[in-house]
């Protein structure tokens, strides 16, 4: 090893430190307004849209890809 890693490693766990620091500091408050059906509905909806659709997409049209053209 050399005699920099030893300052390397110092300057990288005191930029931790103070990162936890202020990680550690922060809190959660209840909601102002809690949501409705219709927000979880949108939520969850464009949630499925999102992810599912368009791996679907992707692993049913798998064949296509593994062509070599």
């Amino acid at each position: 090893m050399s005699v920099l890693t030893p300052l390397l490693l110092r300057g990288l766990t005191g930029l931790t430190r103070q990162l936890l620091v202020l990680w550690a500091q922060m809190d959660s408050k209840p909601p102002q307004e809690q949501l409705g059906v219709t927000d979880v509905t949108t939520g969850l909806t464009s949630c499925f849209l999102c992810f599912f659709l368009s791996s679907g997409w992707v692993l049913s049209h798998l064949e296509t890809y593994k062509k070599r053209e």
